[in-house]
């Protein structure tokens, strides 16, 4: 199917701040190349966006962040590469390929020693995290399936603290969202998350819509007072 003249045009900007702004390395582009490979739709964050993600990282001084959803490591890369000396960071995926790939990839980056990883649903692994009790984050990416969104917020939430900044990816749906009438299991997972972003006293946030190379699209930028 052809591109549609807008589409076209989203991935081409895309490309333009690609070439100005960022650059991937070996590294990075390695688990681009693996998705293709195992015919893994393209749904991982586009660079621009991994960027995104590790500035924000760094200009926060982030030295704990939790990922739900590593898929083949893409995100994990622009992500540990932020952290500082003595930092970690946590992924979550349910897919022991995806864990096992995305590990692999960390360690040809040199980032295995600041990466761990869980395998299994991220709701028993956010559950066991909970109640071992262990130290809060200071950045949490959440980018798994829609639906979870407010299962896997409610659990977040223990785990953090004053400070910490929750990304939560994919929340537009090409503007399906606003549709009241939606019975998209996705749309109404992410509505019932934002619903619960609105009544919690303890949040600020905000969301931004998104184009480009994924599409329509956008996410929500929760911070704990």
């Amino acid at each position: 199917m052809p591109d549609f003249p807008e589409k076209t045009t989203q991935k081409r900007v895309d490309d333009w701040i690609e070439a100005h702004l960022i650059e991937e390395d070996e590294a990075l582009l390695r688990p681009l190349r693996q998705a293709v490979e195992y015919d893994v739709p393209p749904i991982s964050v586009s660079a621009a966006q991994g960027a995104f993600l590790n500035l924000l990282a760094q200009s926060m001084g982030a030295k704990r962040i939790l990922e739900i959803g590593c898929l083949m490591g893409y995100s994990t890369l622009w992500l540990a590469r932020a952290l500082p000396e003595g930092g970690k960071l946590l992924s979550l995926d349910i897919f022991d390929r995806n864990v096992r790939t995305a590990r692999e990839n960390c360690e040809f980056a040199g980032l295995g020693d600041k990466v761990d990883f869980m395998c299994g649903p991220a709701e028993r692994s956010l559950n066991i995290l909970v109640n071992d009790g262990v130290a809060p984050f200071d950045l949490i990416f959440m980018d798994a399936d829609k639906v979870s969104y407010p299962v896997y917020f409610e659990r977040i939430l223990h785990l953090s603290k004053s400070g910490t900044v929750i990304i939560a990816d994919n929340i537009i749906r090409k503007g399906e969202v606003v549709d009241p009438a939606s019975t998209l299991p996705a749309v109404r997972g992410i509505n019932e998350f934002m619903r619960m972003v609105q009544a919690d006293p303890r949040l600020e946030a905000t969301a931004l819509q998104t184009v480009g190379c994924k599409g329509h699209d956008g996410f929500a930028m929760v911070r704990m007072k």
